[in-house]
């Protein structure tokens, strides 16, 4: 037998193509361009002599060579992946935590599937949430009293890592009834003469306002808070007033035509998240790992989402 040209990178690579479901996906999940990962596909095809997968179907349905590959990889990755944990714990002392501050209401969504995925692999790190809402998350990690801030937008002034997570699809959120849902998007005008419904959080924190509103100059005629999504929802759904949310919140809330849900703007409108970190958390080799097991996770379960 010749000598094979397999490479963990390639079992990756499978890996990410069956979850992700698309070259697309899976190249941005592995931060390549989709030319190099069909150079990858090309070259493992010509060596095994056969297709990994049908070209044409959506999601990928694979051959024979490749659901072998497959369960390949699904046997050596994680015993790769519990291989470096284990060296990155060497020299450490003991176990760590990572108290995370939260500034979204609806970040607890992702965040905790992600916890979870990464207490699979660092079991004995403490992880907990800050609780109640913090205007300056970042003081807390200069305060010691946080290791992990999601914030919207990177501060170069502040003396921290910022690690960048992933943007998000924002969308408007109408009741069915509503006259506004017999357009295709909205634009700032729409929402002048509307109440428009938000966490209770400052207006540079509402991606609605520091993005559109604001600088077209509108203001709602009327402005409602709640602190609960499921709350907006259904105040959105009787015709109280609109919101907007990222898609990965209402996703089922859509599924169900609970409510209906516009675009903003001619291209969208889109948030961004990141994790912020002293230099000294960011060191730590299970700090990494978070942002990494956040990232893919994400990006595997919650539509809407680029990894940045």
């Amino acid at each position: 037998m010749t000598q094979s040209i397999l490479e963990i990178r390639h079992l990756r690579t499978l890996a990410a193509l069956r979850d992700t479901g698309s070259l697309v996906r899976a190249a941005q999940l592995l931060h390549l361009t989709q030319s190099a990962l069909s150079h990858q596909i090309k070259q493992l095809e010509a060596h095994f002599g056969g297709a990994l997968f049908e070209r044409k179907s959506v999601p990928p349905q694979f051959s024979a060579i490749g659901l072998r590959l497959l369960t390949l990889a699904d046997t050596l990755l994680p015993q790769v992946q519990e291989a470096e944990r284990d060296v990155a714990r060497l020299g450490q002392a003991g176990a760590g935590q990572l108290r995370i501050v939260v500034e979204c209401h609806t970040c607890f969504d992702w965040l905790m599937p992600a916890m979870d995925a990464f207490r699979t692999g660092w079991p004995e790190i403490e992880l907990d949430i800050v609780s109640g809402f913090h205007p300056d998350p970042i003081a807390l990690l200069l305060q010691d009293r946080a290791e992990v801030a999601i914030v919207s937008e990177p501060d170069p002034d502040e003396a921290v890592d910022f690690h960048p997570l992933f943007s998000f699809e924002i969308l408007a959120l109408l009741a069915n009834h509503h006259p506004l849902a017999d357009k295709a998007r909205l634009a700032a005008e729409d929402f002048a003469d509307q109440t428009l419904i938000t966490y209770p959080v400052p207006d540079d924190m509402l991606d609605i306002l520091r993005q559109v509103l604001t600088p077209a100059g509108v203001a709602p005629v009327h402005r409602r808070t709640t602190e609960l999504t499921v709350a907006m929802l259904q105040l959105v759904a009787s015709g109280r007033g609109i919101a907007t949310l990222p898609r990965w919140a209402v996703q089922g809330y859509l599924d169900r035509h609970y409510i209906a849900a516009r675009p903003v703007g001619p291209a969208g409108l889109t948030g961004r998240l990141y994790m912020a970190s002293t230099a000294t958390t960011s060191a730590r080799p299970w700090m990494a790992d978070f942002v990494q097991t956040t990232r893919e996770t994400c990006f595997k379960n919650f539509p809407g989402i680029a990894l940045l």
